[in-house]
């Protein structure tokens, strides 16, 4: 297939909009985050880490408190911005949904008690407050970029 005949955002030919490349990149984060969640040394307590609730004692980076529940999720919205990343619609619906999810994690772990059951992702303080900003900033650039991108070409 030729770049031509290629769909919209992807082919040879194609040249990423920054929207683009803030999906891709948010993605590739996301994954790498995923990925180093089963590493032991950058994950701390490691031998502490569960499949998934609060009992997991497993530190990312010695702070946000994750599991193999948590690090599978990563890699999932990992994979989602590297895929919706090819182009410029999804790349904005990635930012702007993908925000509003982080959004709502962040009032998830404020409303719950985190030494319950409820706590099955697990969250910790940090984590929250990490949410909080991802949300923000990823809605953010999902409307200012999208909105430069929407008037340079569609999809």
């Amino acid at each position: 297939m030729s770049a031509s005949s290629a769909s919209p955002g992807i082919g040879a030919g194609h040249h990423r909009t920054p929207l683009e490349l803030t999906a891709l990149t948010a993605g590739a984060v996301f994954a790498l985050v995923g990925i180093v969640g089963f590493i032991p040394g950058i994950t701390t307590n490691y031998s502490q880490l569960g499949f998934a609730g609060h009992e997991s004692g497993a530190m990312l980076l010695g702070v946000f408190q994750v599991s193999i529940l948590h690090n599978i999720v990563h890699l999932l919205f990992g994979a989602a911005g590297l895929l919706m990343g090819r182009t410029v619609t999804q790349s904005r619906y990635y930012l702007i949904g993908g925000g509003a999810v982080y959004l709502v994690l962040w009032l998830y772990g404020l409303f719950i008690d985190q030494g319950s059951a409820a706590n099955f992702i697990p969250v910790n303080t940090a984590d929250n407050w990490l949410h909080l900003a991802l949300g923000i900033v990823m809605i953010a650039l999902g409307f200012v970029l999208g909105r430069n991108a929407s008037h340079s070409r569609q999809p």
